[in-house]
């Protein structure tokens, strides 16, 4: 048993962590609490990398800079509904063994299916526009070169990170992992030198709270673009063979592992996010910057303030995020389409594919940070066709077998995929009502 083929090489592989973890779920004790957790990390961790992208540095960054600590505790409730998604996600991919997409082909339509794919392939490059944009300006702050010349930087970057699938996943999932904890470090190193007023920020990460019609609908921002729905498919992927398990106690078992990650992971990416507000609260607000709304201008900003250190450590997270995260867009990508019409390209073919829309609007000079709020939009219209199929299945005996929701999970499941395509249709009508 091994992992599933994530870049569409055809490849399985076999691993000692696999026989380790079904060891412990056979064994139940014997081990170290660590020891016992660690052959089950990872799969939330790589889908983790969607909620630390290069579009959630210009939300939270214009959050913290307009109104200082009050959203705080709308990033700790987003996130809070982001992990019950991705934990279904986790489940349907150990429960079934299929992804989202391949059990939407199994139980749709046809034409259903066919329009499912069409929106999510857009979605992925809605996706990979951000990500490359932001992987980009990363390389222009670092290196003081034009956008094009750091869009074609970006290009080789992502192109030799994507080239390790053919040493199998594992040394993929090393290197995606280890950017994520670079954007970790860079936050934390962040958070330390601005010197936050402690006291004030627990207050707003747990007292919900506005201040003004404006920070409502910046809230709404952050919370409506919360869940991404590559995010969602990918997760199921990367559960759906890892470890494979029948038995009923056994799956019981393996899930509160997998619970276990998605908590760890989404922890960690919720506090990243709290970090860039609290970085811009603690700078931008503080100083009267209110303004700072774009990611070269808190760039610029920084330097001055907390010296060049900030500058660089900001630039390097930027460019971690958006080389990771434009990394596992391309992975999710190859999963819709294997899942939905039963077939791959190869992965160089698909990159080529997501990196010529993002050259294009490059080269056409638009501005970066609007750029992300425009594909955010796109993210929007796609998150129906992500979190309402993952729902239905979760909620169905004869497809989940003893991992099915109880009624009190699909009722709070629903309430947030409501509000959460409720907060994003606002978003959308905003975008276009304020252009």
């Amino acid at each position: 048993m091994g992992d599933v083929d994530m870049t569409g090489n055809g490849k399985v592989e076999k691993h000692g962590t696999v026989d380790s973890a079904l060891e412990i779920l056979n064994e139940g004790g014997g081990k170290g609490m660590l020891a016992r957790l660690l052959p089950f990390m990872g799969p939330a961790f790589i889908a983790s990398v969607a909620y630390i992208d290069p579009g959630n540095f210009a939300t939270n960054i214009q959050g913290g800079a307009q109104f200082g600590y009050t959203l705080l505790w709308v990033i700790a409730a987003s996130n809070l509904m982001a992990m019950l998604v991705q934990i279904l996600s986790a489940k349907l991919g150990i429960a079934t063994g299929l992804n989202l997409a391949e059990l939407c082909r199994d139980h749709f339509s046809r034409p259903v299916v066919l329009v499912m794919w069409v929106v999510m392939e857009i979605v992925a490059i809605a996706t990979d526009l951000a990500e490359f944009i932001g992987a980009a300006v990363g390389f222009t702050l670092l290196l003081s070169i034009p956008l094009w010349a750091s869009g074609l930087l970006s290009a080789v970057a992502t192109f030799l990170i994507l080239g390790l699938e053919r040493y199998g996943f594992r040394p993929l999932e090393a290197v995606i992992t280890a950017l994520v904890g670079i954007v970790s470090v860079s936050y934390l190193a962040e958070t330390l030198l601005d010197k936050p007023a402690w006291s004030i920020l627990l207050y707003h990460t747990v007292v919900p709270r506005f201040s003004g019609a404006e920070s409502i609908l910046l809230a709404t921002g952050i919370v409506g673009a919360t869940v991404m729905p590559h995010a969602i498919y990918l997760h199921s992927a990367l559960t759906q063979g890892r470890i494979v398990v029948k038995e009923p106690r056994l799956q019981k078992r393996l899930f509160h592992f997998e619970v276990v990650d998605v908590l760890v992971a989404m922890t960690i990416a919720s506090l990243v996010n709290m970090a860039m507000l609290i970085m811009a609260a603690a700078t931008f607000f503080k100083h009267g910057l209110t303004g700072v709304g774009t990611l070269e201008t808190a760039y610029h900003t920084l330097q001055p303030l907390l010296g060049r250190a900030s500058g660089v450590i900001f630039a390097v997270s930027l460019l971690a995020s958006g080389l990771s995260s434009s990394a596992v867009g391309t992975m999710a990508g190859q999963i819709v389409m294997q899942g939905f019409l039963r077939r791959r390209i190869k992965v160089w073919i698909r990159r080529l594919v997501t990196i010529a829309p993002s050259m294009a609007v490059i080269l056409m000079g638009w501005d970066p940070t609007r750029t992300l709020v425009i594909s955010q939009v796109v993210l929007s219209f796609g998150l129906p066709f992500a979190i309402i199929p993952l729902i239905v299945f979760t909620r169905r005996k004869d497809v989940m077998g003893v991992l099915v929701n109880s009624p009190a999970v699909t009722l709070l499941a629903g309430a947030v995929a409501a509000l959460i395509l409720a907060l994003n249709i606002y978003l959308v009508y905003q975008v276009f009502a304020g252009g």
